[in-house]
């Protein structure tokens, strides 16, 4: 166990956190925050289940949703979900605030991955779909400026491991709202991927042979599990933190085929043995 900590210090493991690690994370009034696919949906749909073919996953809901009330629509509740009420980031941000790895993968779409690194510079690379008249990038890169806490958009060319590096890659909260969200954002990211476009082209060389520490993340979905294997393209190995009784044949084929090993546990408690 102590290996992983060093090993997160020094930057050969990588974090890539998922929506997992909200299960505990409640608002000041008491609202769960979505922890996995079906409390998602319900957030984006005034807590109302939809049919069973739509609650399959988060992004088939979100697409609905978008069809029948417009984009605006489905970007304004998934800001709504993360920026109306005020809550405690869940503890993995804080334990690895105290880390601050050189490079986190933060699938999330709210800010919690930023308050990581709040008091240091940094850069933040933000997933993106369908920008118009943008070329093929599926992706902004910006600077934290400490003296004003903002973040600024810079060319990719400036992007450089001097400082820690934020991916994002289903969008975030700040410095304006853009999401992955619904299924024709995962379709555009994932296939503008395939093509090389959705990482900058410093980042691209800079995660291979990088070991990854998978918290929260479901592979159960088949969107995520593409979208994490596209993200770790090149990946050595590394760890999935997990607590479920029985995993999917895919889970299991991911596992297996990506060389990583599952540690069951609850993620908090995962971090907590750490130490």
């Amino acid at each position: 166990m102590s290996n992983i900590k060093e090993a997160l210090q020094e930057g050969s493991l990588v974090p890539f956190i998922g929506l997992g690690v909200f299960r505990d994370t409640t608002t000041t009034d008491g609202t769960q925050l979505p922890y996995d696919s079906d409390s998602m949906i319900l957030a984006l749909n005034n807590g109302r289940a939809m049919s069973d073919r739509l609650m399959y996953e988060y992004s088939r809901a979100a697409m609905s949703l978008e069809q029948r009330k417009g984009r605006e629509f489905v970007v304004q509740m998934t800001n709504h979900i993360y920026s109306s009420k005020e809550y405690e980031p869940p503890f993995v941000y804080e334990y690895l605030k105290n880390i601050q790895p050189k490079y986190l993968v933060d699938t999330n779409m709210d800010d919690s991955g930023c308050r990581v690194y709040e008091e240091v510079p940094h850069f933040m690379i933000k997933g993106t779909s369908q920008i118009m008249g943008g070329g093929y990038d599926r992706f902004l890169v910006y600077l934290y400026n400490l003296e004003s806490k903002t973040y600024e958009p810079i060319a990719k060319e400036e992007l450089n491991s001097e400082m820690p590096m934020l991916f994002k890659p289903m969008g975030a909260t700040v410095p304006e709202m853009n999401f992955i969200i619904s299924d024709a954002d995962f379709v555009d990211w994932l296939t503008e991927a395939m093509g090389g476009y959705a990482l900058p082209p410093f980042l691209k060389e800079y995660k291979k042979d990088k070991n990854y520490l998978f918290l929260g993340v479901d592979f159960g979905r088949d969107t995520f599990r593409m979208v994490a294997n596209e993200i770790t393209l090149g990946l050595k190995g590394g760890y999935v933190v997990m607590n479920k009784e029985e995993l999917t044949k895919k889970e299991k084929k991911f596992i297996t085929t990506h060389n990583l090993e599952l540690i069951k546990s609850e993620t908090d408690q995962f971090l907590k043995d750490l130490e």
